[in-house]
């Protein structure tokens, strides 16, 4: 397993349990389509009147948890990140990135509220169980650690 295979498998599925933490310190999590950069980037749209925005706004931390959904097949990805409110030319590199998964994307501009969530990668983990003993892969990107203050 390397980057480029972690990015395959990303790319293999379209739907991730998403968690972000209140204000108040409660979890919640969601299901959401996402697109994935070539970076690890992971990117996906919705409503600026959802908790998940409300919990972004306050503390950009996020995390996924993407795959594992088919039996017989139990492989995974822990992804944990800072999520961040791109505009300008980067939001325009995103949404293409998002359109390119989801062709219903651009209709969806119109609705009012939309809302597009780039999430960058701090630690992500691999663990396929389909093998023994288990394979697991672990990076971190130092990088994107938090400096002072949230992103936003």
């Amino acid at each position: 397993m390397n980057e480029v295979d972690l990015l395959g498998f990303l790319r293999l599925h379209r739907w991730a349990v998403q968690g972000s933490v209140s204000p108040r310190g409660a979890p919640q999590s969601a299901l959401v389509g996402f697109a994935v950069t070539d970076s690890l980037e992971i990117v996906f749209d919705t409503l600026d009147t959802t908790r998940k925005v409300a919990n972004l706004r306050v503390n950009p931390r996020i995390a996924f948890v993407i795959g594992g959904w088919l039996d017989g097949d139990e492989r995974t990805v822990q992804y944990e990140g800072l999520a961040d409110f791109p505009s300008g030319d980067e939001l325009q590199r995103i949404k293409s990135a998002y359109f390119t998964v989801f062709p219903d994307g651009p209709a969806r501009q119109a609705w009012p509220g939309i809302t597009y969530i780039r999430a960058m990668p701090q630690w992500i983990r691999f663990s396929n169980f389909n093998t023994s003993p288990p394979e697991v892969y672990e990076l971190r990107f130092p990088k994107n650690e938090p400096t002072t203050g949230h992103n936003h």
